[in-house]
């Protein structure tokens, strides 16, 4: 995760060096073109203060979800990086360029918050119940209360983050472990 969030830094710093022609890579919706752009907007920020802010709770919510297995982990953040990016192109407003991790980060913070239930394992019923604790006013973010902030990306962030936690479930039994 250390590795992740230095690269988003080099992606900034970047950015800025080139006079912010990696901006281009975010998703400005319903043109068939911007599809391409869906994986790698979660890469690109608009300004160190962007990429400031999803640091801290990518790194610790991304190194929850991956202790126990990586290519589990691999697999979740696909499919929260896709269903966050086309609920962007779907439905942001027209004109608009979204870019950065953020979808991300409520796609973890939603598969950590259910994974345990999913998987019946009291260890990670606590540790989503931890992140609730820690991350739940992230929560006002998929609430459309602030200009120039994706609602789109965080709500289907949270929705790509709960799905995975079914796509990717781990029942071996009926009992809780």
């Amino acid at each position: 995760m250390l590795a992740w969030v230095g690269v988003l830094w080099l992606v900034e710093a970047l950015d800025v060096l080139s006079g912010h022609a990696l901006d281009t890579f975010g998703i400005v919706p319903r043109q068939i073109g911007e599809l391409r752009d869906i994986i790698p907007a979660a890469f690109i920020h608009f300004g160190f203060d962007h990429v400031a802010a999803n640091s801290v709770p990518l790194f610790v919510l991304g190194f929850l979800a991956a202790l126990r297995d990586l290519r589990r982990f691999v697999g979740v953040v696909l499919v929260i990086v896709v269903t966050s990016g086309l609920g962007v192109w779907l439905v942001a407003p027209a004109h608009t360029n979204t870019a950065g991790a953020s979808g991300v980060v409520f796609g973890l913070f939603g598969y950590l918050l259910v994974r345990g239930f999913v998987d019946r394992r009291l260890l990670d019923i606590a540790v989503g119940l931890g992140i609730a604790v820690v991350y739940g006013s992230i929560l006002w973010g998929v609430l459309p209360t602030a200009q120039g902030v994706s609602w789109q990306g965080h709500l289907f962030g949270l929705v790509g983050g709960v799905a995975s936690a079914f796509l990717f479930r781990d029942v071996r039994s009926g009992i809780i472990r």
